[in-house]
Parts: C-alpha cells; sequence; structure tokens
C-alpha cells in the first residue's frame, strides 16, 4: 500500500509539473484512428450522456450535454477531421478537456484503451508505433482549442 501512495505521489507530482506528460498518455479510439491524449490535457471519462441538439452548427458538433451541472460542447473529432461519424456502442465514452485549457467541451470516442506508455514506442513519421504494431497518433488539445476552424461552430 505505501508503494502504491509513493506511485501516485510522484504521478501527480509530475502532472503538476508537466515532467512526464509526454510519457504517459491516454489511449483513445475515434473513428477509425488510435490517438494518444496528454494527461494533463485530459479530463474526466464519463459516459456518453444525453446531447442536446444546437441548430446551425457543423456536423462534427454534437450539441451540448449536461456533465455534473456543466455545459458542454461535444465533439465528433473523426468528423471533424473529414472522416465519417463515430459509430457509438457500449464502450463509447466522452473525454472532457482540462479545465486549465478554458474551453468547456468533449471529445466523443469510440473506445477508452487507458494508459499508454509513449516512451516505448517507436517514432513513424507523426505517429508512435507501439509493440504490438498499432500505430497512434499524438493529439495535442491545447493547439486543438487555439484551432481557427474549431472555434466556430456555427455555420
Amino acid at each position: 500500500m505505501r508503494q502504491y501512495q509513493v506511485q501516485l505521489l510522484e504521478r501527480m507530482q509530475a502532472a503538476r509539473t508537466n515532467s512526464g506528460a509526454r510519457v504517459n498518455q491516454l489511449g483513445v479510439l475515434i473513428g477509425a484512428e488510435r490517438f494518444l491524449l496528454d494527461l494533463t490535457q485530459a479530463g474526466e471519462i464519463v459516459p456518453i450522456p444525453p446531447v442536446t441538439v444546437v441548430p446551425l452548427t457543423q456536423p462534427w458538433y454534437l450539441g451540448l450535454a449536461n456533465i455534473r451541472g456543466n455545459l458542454v460542447g461535444l465533439i465528433d473529432f473523426a468528423r471533424f477531421q473529414g472522416g465519417a461519424e463515430t459509430v457509438t456502442g457500449p464502450d463509447s465514452r466522452v473525454v472532457t478537456l482540462a479545465t486549465h485549457l478554458g474551453f468547456n467541451c468533449g471529445l466523443l470516442v469510440a473506445r477508452v484503451y487507458g494508459l499508454r506508455h509513449a516512451g516505448d514506442m517507436e517514432v513513424v513519421g507523426d505517429r508512435l508505433r507501439d509493440t504490438d504494431a498499432n500505430e497512434w497518433i499524438p493529439l495535442d488539445l491545447a493547439a486543438l482549442v487555439t484551432d481557427a476552424r474549431f472555434l466556430h461552430v456555427g455555420f
């Protein structure tokens, strides 16, 4: 138990100082692609809540959802990138963005794979390949919320 507490404390300190942020990441499936999200940029992982459609918005903007009393814009990132819509199922979740990014939004993910150790992966162009030959795309959520196209959800 003591060892677990020490490891947990080390992880929390690394997250606060951003050291190790590029090493341990959250693996998710969005559309047909595997993505790695920086743990310091990801917030909660929640089941898909009821969504209220907002008229006159982009097809990738699914609408607003109430997550723990906060209105959160729900984004289908696969559609945002020009792909097919994310097919939802029992493993589908919403990953909210960290509050320090200042953007109440969540990404629809088809599946959450859990923590991945990016330091053990091989760099292949702009992707990472794990020991099982799965390719992962690093997704910088802080850069995403500064993208002008992402910020304009209306037509």
